[in-house]
Parts: C-alpha cells; structure tokens; sequence
C-alpha cells in the first residue's frame, strides 16, 4: 500500500491513551461539579521564518530529519520533539529539536524524557514474558487463578474466569471500548460506585470490573484494551513479588542498560523527573476538573490524570534513545536477545482472531504491532502532552521520535511524525560513523514511584 496510507493506519491503531485521559478528564470534570468550557490558547511558538533550534551531533545525512522534524514542529505548533535512529544496533543519529521548556528557552536535548504512553505495553509485556522464559508463568494461566484477591461479582459476568494471561498480552480478554468505552477512563464512575476518592489507581478499576459484563467471549477476537495491560501490571506484581515499576526496572530494563526510566508523575509541572520536558497542551484543550482532591481546574497536561492509574498501559517515561536502547536489545541486534527463540516467535506471531485491523496484513502479537513485514514491528503512545512513535523496521533501522504536546487528531499527528523519520531515511541516509550509545548513556536515576 502507499507509505503515508500505511503509516495513517499505523497510528490510528496505536494511539489510544489520548483518548482514555481526554475522556477521564472530561468525567472527572462532570464528578466533582465542575462548570464551564474554557478553553486554551497557545502563542506560535516558530512564527514565520524563525528557526528551530538543533542540538546533537551533526552526522551525515542529519539535514533532511533537520529540516522534516522543524516543518512537523512549525506545522502542529509544537515547542519540541527528540530523534533517535539505531543501524544494526549501534546509535547512528540522536537529535533534538526546538525547546524542552519554551518559556525559559531550555533546548531540547536528543536523550530528553517524555511520557511514553502506549510505549509502556511493551515493557509490561517483556516483563511477563520473562516470568515465562524463567518458568514462573504459563500464558494460559487464567489471570483470576493468579490474582487470588478479585472474585467475579455475585451474578456477574461468569466468563470473567476464563480469560488468560495470552488474553490480555493480545487484547483478547473480552473488553470492546467502542462498544462500552475504556475502563481505565471511568474514574468518576468507579469512584462513587466503590465510595473511594479520586483519583482511583488500578486495583480499584480491577474490583469494580469484576461486577460489569463482558462485551465479547474470551479469545474470540483481538479488541485492543488498556484495561487488561493494567492487570497485567498486577499479575507481574503477583507472580514476581515486586512493585511493577521495581521488578520491570529490575528485571527488564537494567539488563538492556537502560537505567533512566520510570512511572512519571502526572499532577504539577514542578513534579516531572530529571530530564523531563514540561507538557504542552494543543491550541483550543480545555481546562479541566483535576481528579487530585483540593485542586479545581487543571490543564489537560497536568492534574487531568493520574498517571499512577494507567501504570503498565501507559505510565512511563523515557527518552528516544532509551527506547531504542531497548529495541536493540529485544530484538538482538545490539545484544541480547532478552527472551527465549521461542518465546520470540510467539512474541511476534499472528494470532490469527478477527481483530480491529481489517487488514490482514497487519497484526498484533502479545505485546506489539507487526507489519505489513514480519520483521517490522512498532508501537506508539499519545497521552496528555506528548507524542511518540516507536519502529523496528526489519531492515537494521530502529528509530523513536516524540514530542512534548499532542493534537486533536493523534492519528494524523503521529502519521506526520513517523514520515518526518521515513523521509529522511534515504538510501543515501549514513549517520554517525561509530556508535553514539556511549555517548548518551542512560542515567541512573531513582523510581518515582509515590
């Protein structure tokens, strides 16, 4: 198929957090007796000809991304956005773009942090298949066999207890969100069926789901769903004995080297971690109820949501050159690989369901997006604020952009931002001579965890 009609697919597919937190925003809003509708306004951060800043090394053939990242940035009014670019595991491009903080002119660097949204699937994903790869987990194991402390609702949903650890890695659990919506954005909801406060974390989505019908049988179809990915989190807590966010630094991300990452903080600009960038919202975002107690309005990027709740759906942060550490890893080019042969096939294999894509080119296995190739795979996250894509491309590439605002249309968006990396990677593309990992090495920081 034509390049920009396959990419247009892949991002409406992948970018689904900016739809749960636009939607728990607007519920939490209406919650706590909220009113009104303001909305924001942004000033044209790189009016007419001005220039977006660049910083990283100058590599061979750098320019064409130059010049394609600035017209995404002029193009969707965006402050920032960060590249890295991996050639048969070795770092041969990492660079940054415009701003990290437009306010106080702080330049983007290439190894910046961003919320990576629906990027975090992967890592929970790794996480369970190494509890498999080490003989701690079968994935058809049913989850409520594990998770002992959620008992399904008297007269409630029977089919509950047939849903596998296969299920929820591939979105076959039972959940349609286009026919119900997405459990993850029912904090208002959930809050005043259980009598808790918001914002409700994901044990509480777990307890109140127990009692609400499923929307198709178990393992009939692939229907993609935040919801089981955050059980997912409590089956790795379970099997594993950690913290999710402990064990899948631990035991997942330490051994790719990749040492910076964490759950992020989602409620004031003055709690983003170290490296960081601050969150831009989209021109005409409104201002929202916060779900944190005391506070009222907050902007869509800050105290709209609590990133804690969507934890291992879409609750880390990480930089571009992290994430394609890890790919580099995952897939062996660099070392590794992380997980078993066979576990790898079945990481990557077609579950063969009537899924979400019609398109029979293009699948998802237990934990990642393949196609049209066998050896392409790629993710991406859209949530409040940012904006990522995440590829392996089969052919030695392995690449990451994000940006630190979204839109109101995430799948165009992200549509413009893997395009602004395919452009510029030509036959006559080189990079770097030798390897920059060492270069922008990942940091070790603390979790983040409250």
């Amino acid at each position: 198929m034509p390049l920009i009609k396959q990419y247009r697919i892949l991002s409406l597919q992948i970018f689904d957090a900016a739809i749960i937190l636009t939607l728990l925003s607007i519920l939490a809003f209406s919650a706590c007796g909220g009113g009104g509708t303001r909305k924001q306004s942004l000033p044209t951060f790189y009016p007419g000809d001005t220039a977006v800043p660049v910083s990283g090394p100058d590599v061979p053939g750098a320019k064409a991304l130059d010049d394609g990242v600035s017209a995404l940035l002029k193009k969707w009014n965006i402050p920032g956005a960060a590249v890295a670019v991996a050639k048969n595991g070795q770092l041969v491009l990492a660079r940054g773009y415009g701003y990290a903080d437009f306010e106080n002119k702080q330049l983007m660097k290439p190894d910046a942090m961003f919320r990576i949204g629906s990027n975090s699937k992967v890592f929970t994903s790794m996480a369970i298949l190494h509890l498999k790869d080490q003989g701690l987990l079968s994935l058809d194991t049913k989850f409520l066999d594990i998770l002992t402390q959620y008992q399904v609702a008297s007269g409630g949903d029977a089919r509950l207890r047939d849903i596998t650890i296969r299920d929820l890695l591939r979105h076959s659990g039972g959940w349609d969100r286009d026919k119900t919506g997405d459990p993850m954005a029912w904090q208002g909801t959930i809050s005043r069926a259980l009598d808790i406060p918001m914002p409700v974390l994901c044990p509480d989505v777990i307890r109140y789901m127990m009692g609400q019908p499923l929307d198709f049988a178990p393992g009939t179809k692939q229907v993609y769903s935040n919801f089981g990915y955050c059980i997912l989190g409590r089956v790795v807590e379970k099997i594993s004995g950690q913290p999710y966010e402990l064990y899948v630094r631990d035991h997942v991300l330490a051994p790719m080297d990749v040492h910076a990452m964490s759950i992020g903080y989602s409620h004031t600009l003055s709690e983003r971690g170290h490296y960081e960038v601050k969150y831009y919202d989209y021109d005409g975002a409104p201002v929202v109820q916060s779900v944190f107690p005391g506070d009222r309005n907050a902007t869509y990027s800050y105290g709209g949501f609590e990133i804690l709740s969507i934890d291992a759906c879409g609750g880390w942060i990480g930089s571009p050159v992290d994430l394609v550490r890890a790919m580099t890893f995952i897939d062996g080019t660099r070392a590794g690989p992380y997980l078993s042969a066979a576990t790898m096939t079945e990481f990557t294999a077609d579950p063969g369901l009537p899924d979400w894509f019609s398109d029979p080119h293009y699948w998802y296995g237990l934990g990642i997006f393949v196609g049209p190739d066998p050896q392409r795979w790629y993710h991406g996250g859209s949530i409040s604020g940012t904006q990522s894509e995440w590829l392996r491309d089969g052919n030695g590439y392995a690449w990451s952009i994000m940006t630190n605002s979204q839109s109101q249309d995430p799948g165009q968006l992200g549509n413009d931002e893997a395009l602004a990396v395919l452009n510029a990677l030509t036959p006559g593309f080189t990079g770097s001579g030798t390897d920059l990992f060492p270069q922008f090495v990942s940091p070790d920081l603390p979790p983040r965890t409250k």
